[in-house]
């Protein structure tokens, strides 16, 4: 009988596999489902990898989060009270809205779409300022700047290029500066959304992609917008390490965006986070949304409340009780009224200043016009006068 010599013996198929090289790819896959660090009743789940954040931010993520809401539902009744010309609601995704802005410094950029005011209200922007391009006004109402907060931007998907590009650019100063980009589940089938997040890629710039997934693309419903397990798996392909977590789960939310946002200002490069969440009102207040989706989702939807849940949640641990959540409501309708009396306010409207910032250096053509507008307006007063 012969034997292999020991040197040239296969090795065991343990041994086989423990001499694998690892797999990069699989260090940028979601989690297998959306992680919840609470379920749908405010019961706590133990989810390795992400411990919970401080008692004193999730109080004052409900505290946001309260308001936020109050602020969004007297911005639908602005709406149809003719003090905002459209208004797209958040009702619903509390937790994303608040979550997002509370998981970023101050010194942080914010790059947020048109549905972003929650957002942008929670973050300490003048409410008003921020209901101001709603309103029909040229501006955003806002100095992006100084507030290191960009326009809210209408076309689907180019603020993940602008995020992108100063993200890249503030790194390339030296600036420990995250750049958040929310985008919604439709943005991500425009070619803005592949080209921002290759970039990212390509150059490790410090932004975090963060996906709000709420079912419909005005009416095209997820199932039309792709064939992917998730749309976190969009970022794998590009090298991005990818998360998916439960949108309505306002615990979960913070924690692991608050993870996103150190992955990147650590210098390791974009992060892609999708959070599965719901609208509750239609698209817009022009939007009749009985036509593609059924009322018994929505009520379904319903009973996921972020804010019920985060609330149950506090209650449990004892730092929220009837007295605190009454004061919390009544800051929130306080809130509500000041934003009211504003809003009713008749803005001042200057029609001479349409003609500002089209060009550097206005035209021979441009000047002429104002003039004609002007020498318009002052007939229109002197006729007035007379008549009076």
């Amino acid at each position: 009988m012969t034997t292999t010599p020991p040197a040239v013996r296969r090795a065991s198929p343990r041994t086989r596999r423990a001499a694998a090289p690892p797999d990069p790819a699989r260090a940028l896959l979601p989690s297998p489902q959306p992680v919840r660090l609470l379920d749908e009743s405010g019961a706590r789940i133990a989810v390795a990898g992400y411990p919970e954040p401080p008692t004193d931010s999730l109080r004052e993520l409900y505290r946001r989060m309260v308001i936020g809401r109050r602020f969004d539902l007297q911005s639908t009744a602005l709406t149809k009270q003719g003090r905002l010309a459209v208004y797209p609601s958040a009702r619903g995704q509390e937790a994303c809205q608040v979550g997002a802005v509370m998981a970023v410094r101050d010194t942080d950029w914010v790059f947020p779409t048109y549905r972003e005011s929650m957002a942008l209200v929670s973050r300490g922007l003048d409410p008003v300022e921020v209901l101001t391009l709603l309103r029909g006004d040229w501006h955003c109402g806002y100095d992006p700047a100084a507030r290191r907060t960009a326009p809210q931007c209408t076309p689907l998907a180019t603020q993940t290029v602008h995020a992108a590009g100063l993200a890249y650019g503030e790194a390339q100063q030296g600036r420990d500066t995250v750049a958040l980009a929310f985008i919604g589940d439709g943005a991500t089938s425009e070619g803005d959304f592949h080209e921002g997040v290759n970039f990212a890629a390509v150059f490790r710039a410090p932004v975090v992609f963060f996906v709000q997934n709420n079912r419909y693309a005005i009416s095209v419903p997820l199932s039309r917008q792709t064939a992917a397990p998730s749309l976190a798996y969009k970022g794998v392909g590009y090298g991005v390490a990818s998360e998916q977590v439960d949108g309505n789960d306002p615990v979960a939310v913070l924690a692991v965006l608050t993870r996103a946002v150190a992955h990147a200002r650590a210098g390791n490069g974009p992060f892609l986070v999708e959070a599965h969440t719901y609208r509750m009102e239609p698209h817009t207040n022009a939007d009749d949304a009985s036509r593609y989706r059924d009322g018994a989702e929505v009520e379904a939807w319903g009973g996921r409340d972020p804010i019920d849940r985060l609330e149950t949640h506090l209650r449990g641990l004892g730092v929220l009780d009837d007295a605190a959540v009454a004061a919390i409501r009544d800051e929130a309708e306080a809130f509500a009224a000041d934003l009211r009396t504003r809003m009713n306010a008749e803005p001042t409207v200057d029609p001479l200043s349409l003609f500002d910032h089209v060009y550097a250096a206005p035209t021979p053509q441009l000047v002429e016009q104002r003039e004609q507008v002007r020498a318009e307006l002052a007939a229109a007063a002197e006729n007035k006068e007379v008549a009076g």
